[in-house]
């Protein structure tokens, strides 16, 4: 099936109705005339600083998030010619989350300094994951159940690991560490976003660059080699770029999961299969999927909050379930 300029058009409505709606929605509802007169910097005052303060900075965070998790779960689905692939379930996220605990266990403050332990933290985890898929014997890149199991020992460690580092921790710490692990895109300021864009945009620049690779790697490692690819380092290159994703996410926002599984069945479901313009689709349609849970996150159960993780898992297990069985 060809994927036609609607598609395109209509991912990028839906982002923009959508976004209107989570700027308008919350404690106090406004309508979308005025959410875009605010936006404008028109309007009650009090109005203004709700939508530019406190909510547009949200909704921005919750689009970057999505965007890298949505491409890198593209980029590894490819890669590993895996459906079920995904930085989540192959513990990049875990090992992310790692680095990004360690460091607030040494009150670590600074943007930068959590973003670049989350990265160690993933790339870890990236090894080992590759080392525990060697060690099963794993015939091939593509196997779901030697790269499920990996990433269900690698999310094991991880657990322990961040156990142990808020073992002694204060009990202020330990909860908003449990919090920051269940995902939230609450509370987000204007200086996070920068640090955050230049992760993902430079993740999904090196993707897009080299999404012709992904393509070729896709079609399997002996017909990749024969088409003149360097299998290893082509592979290697994808799996460091979603580790850099993920940590961008996680060291942002917490763990999220699902994300990176489900988007890529959205898009290739629209027609879309070269992994160049999956990879920007990827993008879009993930953005759409978190700003969405967060808006559920925010409306289910007001005044409170639903764990963002929370609500992309409750979409995301279902789903993984459905194409677990479908690869059998």
């Amino acid at each position: 099936m060809k994927h036609h300029p609607w598609h395109w058009a209509a991912m990028a409505g839906v982002l923009i109705a959508l976004s209107v709606v989570s700027l308008g929605t919350g404690v106090i509802d406004i309508p979308a005339s005025e959410v875009v007169a605010a936006l404008r910097g028109n309007g009650d005052a009090a109005t203004v600083s709700i939508i530019r303060n406190l909510r547009l900075p949200r909704i921005l965070l919750g689009m970057l998030v999505g965007a890298g998790l949505g491409m890198s779960g593209g980029a590894l689905q490819g890669t590993l010619r895996n459906g079920l692939a995904e930085p989540y379930l192959l513990g990049v996220s875990g090992g992310a989350a790692v680095g990004a605990v360690i460091a607030f266990a040494f009150n670590a403050s600074n943007e930068a300094i959590i973003g670049l332990a989350a990265f160690a933290g993933a790339a870890g985890a990236v090894i080992l994951a590759l080392l525990v898929a060697r060690a099963a014997g794993a015939a091939g890149r593509g196997d779901p159940r030697t790269l499920l199991m990996a990433g269900v020992v690698i999310g094991a460690f991880a657990n322990a690991v961040i156990m142990i580092a808020l073992a002694n921790a204060p009990p202020n710490t330990i909860r908003g560490a449990l919090w920051w692990m269940m995902g939230s895109v609450a509370d987000t300021s204007w200086s996070q976003l920068p640090f955050v864009a230049a992760f993902v945009a430079a993740g999904a620049a090196m993707l897009i660059y080299w999404a012709r690779e992904i393509d070729l790697l896709a079609l399997g490692d002996e017909a990749a080699a024969a088409l003149g690819v360097n299998v290893e380092r082509s592979a290697r290159r994808v799996y460091l770029l979603a580790a850099l994703l993920a940590a961008a996410t996680v060291a942002a926002a917490g763990l999220i999961g699902f994300v990176g599984l489900i988007v890529p069945h959205i898009v290739r479901a629209a027609g879309i299969r070269h992994h160049r313009p999956l990879i920007i689709a990827g993008a879009v349609v993930g953005a759409i999927l978190v700003v969405a849970s967060d808006l559920a996150a925010r409306t289910v159960a007001p005044p409170g909050e639903l764990p963002l993780g929370a609500v992309t898992a409750i979409l995301g297990v279902p789903f993984f379930l459905a194409q677990l069985r479908k690869a059998r």
